[in-house]
């Protein structure tokens, strides 16, 4: 098997949040609909911790998943939903959307998570925007290895989140060292990060910061981890439709991009949340930048 390394990049979302941005990269735009990650911490909360102000989405999902400590989210559509570590909060934007992220009044001491974005299909990129919370997501077992599925299936669990594509978020986490075989699906891209603790596919060890892209075709992952290692495991059917992704959004025209913006700046379209962050204006958008990704 032939694991292409791609080495993710900094970003700083104000605030003194800083990610490592593992994708979009300029190595791999999407992996099946998966279109953005974003590994955060882990970091000790000091202060108010993470403050997000409100900010507008279309066109994707938002995916939260925490390893450690507590997010607040406040949206347009009312909900009000703390999430913490084994929960799910996925956020469908739809044709637009608008929340915060915060940390909690009463915020535990340290804060470690991931924060993911799937492109919507045609037939799903203009629907009412939703917000759900699971409380628990299944697990399924390989050897010493615990997969938690929070997006699709793997093995015997199916996670209760809607999909408008096929696709599979998984987090695995060791109980003790040892290699097994994940089954993959031949039709599916896979990405795989590493989270924490130390892990390698086949004999190649893993680092944070970096994409590992398995080709199309595969049918196994040979997974090593040592004891209390935390693994990422993305994949999807290669996204049949190019995209154009700019700041919170995911668009097919230049003119939608520019109309999403507008309506942003007009306080329209996407409704208020409630709290006391700040609303984040939008940067400024030159169109001849736009590029079609797929």
């Amino acid at each position: 098997m032939t694991i292409l390394a791609i080495p993710g990049r900094k970003a700083d979302l104000g605030e003194g949040t800083a990610v490592r941005r593992l994708l979009p990269t300029r190595g791999k735009r999407l992996v099946g609909p998966w279109c953005f990650l974003d590994h955060y911490g882990p970091n000790e909360v000091e202060g108010r911790g993470m403050a997000l102000g409100q900010h507008p989405h279309i066109g994707l999902q938002t995916v939260s998943w925490l390893l450690e400590g507590d997010i607040l989210h406040r949206d347009s559509l009312g909900s009000e939903q703390i999430i913490r570590p084994g929960q799910l909060n996925l956020m469908t934007s739809g044709r637009g959307i608008a929340h915060s992220e915060e940390s909690p009044s009463s915020h535990g001491p340290r804060l470690h998570g991931v924060q993911l974005w799937v492109a919507l299909p045609e037939a799903a990129r203009n629907e009412d925007p939703t917000f759900e919370h699971f409380g628990h997501m299944p697990e399924t077992g390989f050897g010493g290895l615990k997969a938690t599925v929070f997006m699709g299936e793997l093995g015997e669990a199916a996670s209760p989140a809607w999909t408008r594509s096929p696709m599979l978020g998984a987090e695995f986490s060791a109980l003790r060292d040892g290699r097994e075989d994940i089954p993959l699906r031949p039709g599916f891209e896979h990405a795989v990060a590493l989270l924490s603790g130390r892990a390698a596919i086949g004999d190649q060890p893993l680092e944070i910061g970096i994409t590992y892209l398995v080709p199309l075709g595969e049918e196994v992952l040979s997974l090593a981890m040592e004891q209390g290692a935390r693994v990422l495991l993305l994949g999807g059917e290669p996204f049949p439709e190019p995209i154009l992704m700019w700041w919170n959004f995911v668009c097919r025209t230049p003119e939608e991009m520019m109309a999403a913006r507008t309506d942003w700046a007009a306080g329209r379209r996407f409704g208020s949340v409630e709290g006391t962050l700040p609303s984040v204006p939008a940067p400024i958008l030159d169109p001849s930048t736009l590029r079609l990704r797929g």
